[in-house]
């Protein structure tokens, strides 16, 4: 009987020596998940900053002539009417731009020039950090992590999901929220807008 102290002291040692790895794998383990969920935000849409730069910049990226709309709404478009790409941006009373949209959701009217005009190309159609029209919803989270919310829109007749993000935790000086549109029978974006104050 004198032994079972002993074997009890002995069991207790090795049931906390075995646990020691474990807690600490737990604690590796959750530094992991927080590093895997830490969020990016996005500050560049088609090359351009919005809050920061202005409409003379996009103009001069994009091209005047190339303008398909040009008028004193603070709202100024770059429409492919062949692929249905268009470019939006909307303006403050300082010309500073607010918020950018690219988009291949705009209407196609079958006009189809050789000659592709200077906004379609490629580099003008992704974010800063990559996300490009035509991307899958994977690659989204990939980029920026979970959604602040999530679900079904509809756009020009078309079935959407939404992916929103905000950024104000990233400081008041960055581009507030992302809208991501994806198709969704494909899961491919299709539309992606940035805005510096808010939508």
């Amino acid at each position: 009987m004198r032994s079972w102290p002993c074997v009890s002291v002995a069991l207790i040692i090795l049931v906390f020596s075995a646990s020691a790895p474990a807690r600490g794998a737990t604690r590796e383990s959750s530094n992991a998940e927080q590093a895997g969920a830490r969020r990016a935000n996005e500050t560049l849409l088609a090359g351009l900053r919005p809050g920061r730069d202005t409409f003379a910049v996009a103009e001069k990226r994009f091209k005047a002539k190339n303008l398909a709309a040009d008028d004193d709404t603070g709202i100024k478009e770059w429409r492919d009417a062949c692929s249905g790409r268009a470019i939006r941006l909307e303006l403050d009373g300082k010309s500073v731009i607010q918020s950018i949209t690219i988009t291949s959701l705009a209407d196609q009217e079958g006009k189809c020039d050789e000659r592709l005009a200077e906004f379609l190309n490629p580099r003008n159609w992704a974010t800063g950090l990559g996300l490009r029209i035509g991307a899958s919803q994977d690659q989204i989270v990939g980029l920026y992590g979970e959604p602040n919310s999530s679900g079904p829109a509809t756009k020009n007749g078309r079935d959407l999901a939404l992916f929103y993000y905000q950024f104000d935790w990233a400081g008041s000086s960055v581009p507030q929220v992302m809208e991501v549109l994806c198709a969704r029978d494909s899961g491919r974006v299709v539309e992606i807008t940035l805005a510096y104050p808010s939508l």
